[in-house]
């Protein structure tokens, strides 16, 4: 046994020596079990692989037993278009014709806090390398950002490396950013969320998993060089909280994982090669816990045994131990299962590609995982105990005190404007705050039309691509969150979230078919956060049941959190949809058809609590968020389907933060044209323009339309007025009887805020 082993066995018989497991985040139990498991003490080899293995963030350890109810709740019909999902390393979907989509998202925040620019663009490089995995061509991305205050000293930083590493990133791969969202909030400051979605494309029979079987079928480690970059990084940073001061604990401290966009993309091309040669039986990223993930979690879903010879693996750093490179998080790098007599085709192609591959092991016929170093055994290990037999935390579950207080405090005795010139500037002010200014200056970072597939990015409700030249077919794909009404109610917060994510799907006029999600939560360990996460994972389980869409797989961050300051509650939501002809998708721009009438769908209510205009106009956070009626959502969502495919809707936007006048000014400002609002008569003009009640859409319908578009409105039995009409001889957006702004002066309150702070 090595000097290093023997270290560690002399500090776990003196209790006063710093423990080497308690430094890797293991806890006492957590030890004596993998002593338990292995009937002995473990080498340094193996402590490093149980212990980033059963990290938080790689053994969903405190979050297994809520995670549970998404399959609890999900029936055979809803799976029936599922070709993977929870447990893989991305949902796949069949989309018709022959065509599979898989898509995910996942969350890199603690590290895109550290070194925002090589935190946030590994995270796509994660996220694209989980896609490729699944034998799937990487089509597009998307993000969900959220960051502190805009006048706060440090979000300068992190927006501009974050933004930064995701265009640089994307950008050098030739993947298209179809969307997305970004949040100022102060809860964020010290733990930014960086969460990454990439869809991929495949064929459906082209599916391939991630298992290693067939004994004397050779493991071949592929793309760039193992370093010192990263070890740790993912799997102890993600599960560390920070300290008061802002930063972690520089005892704990890791490396960020560095990125090589262009060692990503050959390897791209090189995995699409294999798959199409059928050259490869199984096949595993490496992300985060590095080959410590990849061997173990092949070997367990695998029929036999691993053997690994790790001074094989190729290094770019001197003197590296065999635990750090196991636990090395360096990017760009894959690991196949290979039959023997296709290892020479399969070197062929990288080379071809330039892909450094080499053969590290093979596939035993028996059941544990043997890795040596230079002929030293360091690992031998039942492979399942490593992957999938962690530990499972019930922690408690508790309802804050201080929910009660949260709830009570609504907006009904805020001063609320009532004059036209009152509510012209609580309009203007909405529609400059970073709640709601214009994302543009950021946007515009990011290539949204490489390679020309796609059809929808800017000015819509969800990014939509081209799957099908010669079909036309396309997917949709939209992300939503909501930390503020999540606060106020994490069950209904969640649902709301999916309700908007599967609107903005509708409104573009796909399908939805399945949901992803990252829920990003504070510590654990504090029973009010795991309330809220237990509360938002039944409220999206609950809510995908009734929409008849199943989630397919998901991401969970934990310890966002500063001292005992955690970050608003927030589970992003994504949604999968598809479109038969992306010809008839719908923009968000008004304009195409002289004299449009505009068309409010659903009810609005006095709902203000968690409302951006609460936020904005009296830093209020408190009440109920808006009801979610998901039954209507569904209904909305085919109506809008029908509406789209028939041509009796030219555009359409959904109703969310801001309201109505949000939702106006956005859909004016993208198709250059004025219109014109007519409120309802006895209506209260702040509740019309401002409510964010959910469950609405505003259309705009031909003229020609409009009689048999409202006759189908009513025979699905949705509410629906006649809110306006799109004027093109018009510069201004009115609100008759109220004010009116010019849309010069509108597109410069929009989009001065965000280059005013950051430009």
């Amino acid at each position: 046994m090595s000097a290093q082993v023997d270290t560690v066995s002399h500090a776990v018989d003196t209790p006063d020596l710093p423990q080497p497991f308690a430094e890797l985040g293991m806890k006492d139990d957590e030890y004596a079990r993998v002593r338990e498991i292995l009937g002995r003490r473990p080498t340094d080899a193996e402590l490093a692989m149980y212990s980033v293995m059963w990290s938080e963030h790689c053994s969903y350890k405190s979050s297994k037993v809520h995670l549970r109810y998404f399959g609890e709740t999900t029936t055979d019909e809803m799976r029936a278009g599922m070709l993977a999902g929870i447990g893989e390393n991305a949902g796949v979907v069949d989309v018709g014709d022959g065509w599979a989509v898989t898509f995910k998202v996942e969350s890199h925040n603690s590290p895109s806090y550290i070194e925002p620019y090589q935190g946030a663009a590994t995270g796509v490089g994660g996220i694209v390398r989980d896609i490729m995995a699944m034998g799937a061509r990487p089509i597009a991305v998307m993000d969900q950002l959220r960051f502190g205050a805009v006048d706060h000293p440090d979000t300068r930083r992190v927006l501009d490396g974050a933004v930064r590493g995701i265009g640089g990133y994307g950008n050098s791969l030739g993947l298209p950013n179809i969307g997305g969202e970004t949040v100022f909030d102060p809860s964020y400051q010290g733990n930014p969320l960086v969460n990454a979605l990439c869809a991929g494309l495949l064929r459906a029979e082209d599916l391939h998993l991630a298992f290693a079987s067939g004994a004397g079928n050779k493991i071949i480690l592929f793309g760039a060089r193992t370093g010192l970059d990263g070890i740790g990084g993912v799997s102890v940073l993600a599960s560390e909280t920070f300290e008061d001061d802002g930063g972690p604990s520089r005892k704990k401290l890791p490396s960020v994982q560095v990125g090589d966009p262009f060692t990503e993309k050959v390897l791209i091309e090189a995995c699409l090669e294999l798959y199409q040669n059928e050259l490869v039986v199984g096949i595993q990223d490496l992300g985060g816990a590095g080959l410590a993930c990849a061997t173990s979690e092949l070997a367990a879903a695998g029929d036999g045994g691993m053997a690994i010879q790790l001074e094989k693996v190729p290094t770019r750093a001197e003197g590296m131990s065999p635990a750090e490179v196991l636990s090395s998080e360096s990017q760009e790098r894959m690991c196949a299962v290979v039959k023997p007599e296709d290892v020479d085709a399969f070197m062929d192609v990288c080379r071809k590609w330039d892909v450094l591959a080499t053969v590290i092991g093979e596939v035993t016929d028996g059941e544990r995982l043997e890795i040596t170093w230079h002929g030293e055994t360091v690992v031998d290990v039942p492979p399942r105990t490593v992957a999938h037999d962690g530990p499972v935390y019930e922690r408690p579950v508790v309802r804050p005190d201080t929910q009660d207080a949260v709830v009570a405090s609504t907006t009904a005795g805020l001063q609320r404007p009532v004059t036209g010139d009152e509510l012209r500037a609580t309009f203007l002010k909405l529609l400059a705050s970073p709640a709601l200014c214009s994302r543009k200056f950021i946007t515009e970072q990011y290539d949204r039309y490489v390679r020309g597939n796609t059809v929808l990015a800017e000015h819509a409700d969800s990014g939509v691509i081209r799957i099908d030249e010669e079909t036309r077919r396309g997917i949709a794909l939209a992300t939503d969150a909501s930390g503020r009404y999540t606060f106020l109610d994490p069950y209904r917060g969640a649902q709301l979230a999916l309700a908007e994510a599967y609107r903005n799907v509708s409104a573009s006029g796909s399908t939805p078919l399945a949901v992803s999600n990252c829920l990003n939560f504070g510590s654990p360990e504090d029973p009010g956060v795991m309330w809220q996460f237990s509360q938002a994972v039944r409220g999206l389980a609950d809510g995908c049941a009734q929409l008849g869409i199943p989630v397919t797989g998901g991401n969970v961050s934990f310890y966002n959190q500063t001292g005992s300051t955690a970050i608003l509650p927030t589970p992003v939501v994504a949604v999968l949809g598809v479109i038969d002809d992306v010809d008839r998708r719908l923009p968000t721009g008004f304009g195409t058809e002289p004299g449009e009438s505009l068309i409010l769908i659903g009810d609005t209510r006095d709902e203000f609590d968690g409302s951006i205009w609460a936020q904005v106009e009296h830093d209020h956070l408190g009440g109920v968020p808006p009801q979610v009626d998901l039954e209507r959502e569904r209904i909305l969502g085919e109506v809008l389907v029908a509406g789209s495919r028939d041509g009796m809707i030219s555009a359409a936007h959904d109703l969310s933060e801001g309201g109505l006048i949000q939702a106006v000014t956005e859909s004016a400002l993208a198709g250059e044209t004025g219109c014109r609002l007519v409120l309802p008569e006895g209506a209260d003009p702040f509740v019309t323009l401002f409510s964010e009640s959910a469950g609405r859409v505003l259309v705009a319908v031909p003229r020609t339309e409009e009689s048999r578009f409202t006759a189908m409105l009513g025979a699905r039995e949705l509410p629906w007025v006649r809110i306006g009409v799109v004027d093109q001889g018009s510069d201004s957006v009115e609100v008759q009887g109220q004010f009116s702004v010019t849309l010069d002066d509108l597109r410069e309150v929009h989009e001065g805020t965000l280059p005013r702070h950051f430009g």
